[in-house]
């Protein structure tokens, strides 16, 4: 008898830990902070989009979870997502040169403006897979870093 009323103990307190944690995830709001490298100069802005899924990534706008442009001022330079839910994400980079909002590209479709991914995938003949530059935000502050890659 008293064995069993430890067990049963034993799973109320887990099943509470479970539901606690399952509410606390809920009501979870990260920041994730973007670290971009590689800047060739500081003419135009950055502009940056982040994605929840794959479905959109990564240029369809209006797919996009949030996105920003921001002026060169440094090079590192970071931008900030807020009150992001705790999940997957993949964020796609270009280097706007000349402030138009699009990534702008040769006769040949070979972007002529830098660009970058998270997770930093190996582009060759692609625009990366949502899961290959998935990261994960799971606590009230990610950091992550994108190196721009030019052509």
């Amino acid at each position: 008898m008293v064995k069993g009323l430890r067990v049963s103990m034993l799973l109320l307190a887990v099943l509470g830990n479970l539901v606690w944690s399952f509410s606390a995830k809920a009501n979870f709001n990260g920041k994730l902070t973007v670290e971009i490298d590689g800047l060739k100069n500081k003419e135009g802005q950055v502009c940056a989009s982040l994605f929840a899924s794959s479905e959109g990534f990564p240029s369809d706008r209006d797919r996009v979870l949030q996105k920003q442009c921001t002026k060169i001022t440094d090079n590192p330079l970071l931008i900030t997502f807020d009150n992001l839910k705790a999940g997957s994400y993949a964020v796609a980079v270009f280097h706007d040169q000349n402030n138009d909002r699009i990534l702008n590209r040769n006769i040949f479709g070979i972007p002529s403006e830098g660009f970058g991914f998270s997770r930093n995938p190996e582009i060759r003949t692609r625009a990366p897979k949502f899961s290959e530059a998935a990261f994960l935000v799971a606590g009230p502050n990610t950091n992550i870093q994108i190196q721009l890659k030019y052509f």
